[in-house]
């Protein structure tokens, strides 16, 4: 031990090794001083953001009473003596949906705007994809430009999109659909090119070498290996439209948002609940679907 000690304190002593203590104290210091800065301009922020957002405890417990009234609203006043008479006894089911053939058919035209707005916004985001991955693309203004423009298509929301489009074609579901399909492109294309960034070069070579075009190098070589998970995230993106297809009404761009917000407008508060209850059901049924779509898509990926 005694020779052990004194080896130590000999270390010590040596000029490197104060050099580098010391060193490594001001590393430490640096970084307690950096981290004691960052997590108080961080409680800074913080503040601010709830003092924009006025998320005030005092506020909030003064409000949420009335989002209980709101809903206690438009609950239906069923009887059980009569939950299963006609459209015309006060109480019934038939009552509650007196509407429910207006209701079904607009339903109808909002998945029809999401599954019509997929589709192009898939095949729009399968074109930008390629030339949008660093891997797959040797021009640098290609690559950059084909990113920028997937950025523009998925930064500004489809609401805004559908205003524009209202504005331009009228009220209707086309412009639900074009909004839609624009922001769709956009963050399917970042989706698709991030998987492509990540595929085997093998393939890709082999086409190469055998002659192969770009384009066969892409058709043969990338598309096989991706192929699961676009569909993956194709089924994904469709069940995200069907609910912001529904926001859409809201601004004239058709389907059941807009018949929503006309009962809002009006405060038919039963009706208001019978489109909520129809809208919850259809996506909690669309993602069920979606999930095992999606489970069978990705189970073909180890068969490829």
């Amino acid at each position: 031990m005694a020779g052990s000690d004194a080896l130590h304190i000999d270390l010590g002593n040596r000029p490197a090794v104060r050099n580098f203590e010391l060193h490594r104290h001001e590393l430490m210091a640096r970084r307690r001083r950096d981290s004691a800065i960052f997590f108080l301009a961080l409680a800074i922020g913080l503040a601010v953001s709830l003092n924009v957002a006025q998320l005030f405890p005092e506020r909030l417990l003064t409000g949420l009473p009335k989002v209980g009234d709101y809903i206690y609203a438009t609950l239906p006043h069923l009887r059980p003596d009569v939950l299963f008479e006609n459209s015309k006894t006060e109480g019934s089911l038939a009552y509650w949906y007196f509407n429910l053939p207006k209701y079904l058919r607009l339903l109808a035209e909002t998945l029809n705007m999401a599954l019509i707005g997929t589709a192009l916004g898939a095949t729009g985001a399968l074109v930008m994809c390629f030339p949008a991955s660093r891997n797959l693309v040797r021009s640098t203004w290609i690559y950059a430009g084909t990113r920028r423009l997937m950025e523009v298509c998925r930064a500004i929301p489809e609401i805004i999109y559908a205003i524009l489009f209202v504005y331009t074609f009228g009220i209707g579901p086309l412009a639900g659909v074009l909004a839609l399909a624009i922001h769709t492109a956009g963050a399917l294309g970042k989706l698709f090119s991030e998987v492509n960034e990540n595929v085997a070069t093998g393939p890709i070579e082999g086409v190469r070498g055998a002659g192969g075009s770009w384009l066969q190098e892409m058709r043969y070589g990338v598309f096989p290996q991706v192929l699961p998970n676009f569909l993956s995230y194709t089924l994904l993106r469709f069940e995200i439209n069907v609910r912001s297809s529904s926001i859409l009404g809201f601004v004239g761009a058709g389907g059941i948002g807009q018949e929503l917000y006309y009962v809002i407008s009006f405060n038919f508060y039963e009706e208001v609940s019978a489109i909520v209850l129809m809208v919850i059901l259809t996506v909690t049924a669309i993602d069920l679907l979606s999930a095992k779509l999606r489970a069978m898509a990705t189970g073909e990926e180890h068969m490829l």
